[in-house]
């Protein structure tokens, strides 16, 4: 049976991720399964020039020797994304295609010199893996308010969309 794979790629803490299995689930109707068992070499894909990690290095290595039934992959990470031509990114996904990656490291409030809250983590990751997962079905952006295929430049801009399609989107994702 096709299944979405979630790949946890940590580079210092670990986080449990069965939230959002659950709720990936729920949201693309498909098994989605946790899966520790591939390994994404970090410091393969990290620039020391900028001291970030490059998100597309991170895709190319999840594509690499994929389990044989996986309809979507998503890489979870810790580490700080970018690709050459932004400062960062929240997460990156092939458009339309089987790969994915969104990082907690900007999604945290600690990031940003604000207390911990781990609920408000948990809703940002939410919003972002089912936003990049989105994109792997060729979803782009969406210009219609709360939804979340709604760009994101800011972490406030995923504090203000929904974890929602749009009935525009939920359409297309499920055809």
């Amino acid at each position: 049976m096709p299944s979405i794979y979630i790949v946890p790629a940590w580079h210092i803490e670990k986080y449990s991720l069965e939230f959002l299995k659950v709720r990936i689930e729920e949201v693309f109707r498909k098994k989605t399964i946790i899966y520790e068992d591939k390994k994404i070499n970090l410091e393969a894909i990290y620039s020391p020039s900028r001291k970030q990690y490059n998100s597309s290095q991170f895709l190319i290595q999840l594509l690499n020797n994929h389990p044989k039934d996986a309809f979507r992959i998503l890489g979870v990470t810790d580490v700080d994304l970018f690709i050459p031509i932004l400062t960062f990114v929240f997460g990156e996904a092939q458009l339309n295609g089987l790969a994915g990656v969104v990082s907690v490291h900007r999604l945290n409030n600690k990031f940003y010199g604000l207390p911990e809250n781990e609920e408000l983590l948990r809703k940002r990751l939410i919003k972002e893996a089912i936003h990049e997962l989105g994109h792997t079905y060729g979803l782009v952006h969406c210009t219609t308010p709360g939804c979340v295929m709604n760009s994101s430049t800011y972490v406030e801009d995923i504090d203000r969309k929904s974890e929602f399609f749009c009935s525009s989107c939920i359409s297309f994702i499920r055809r």
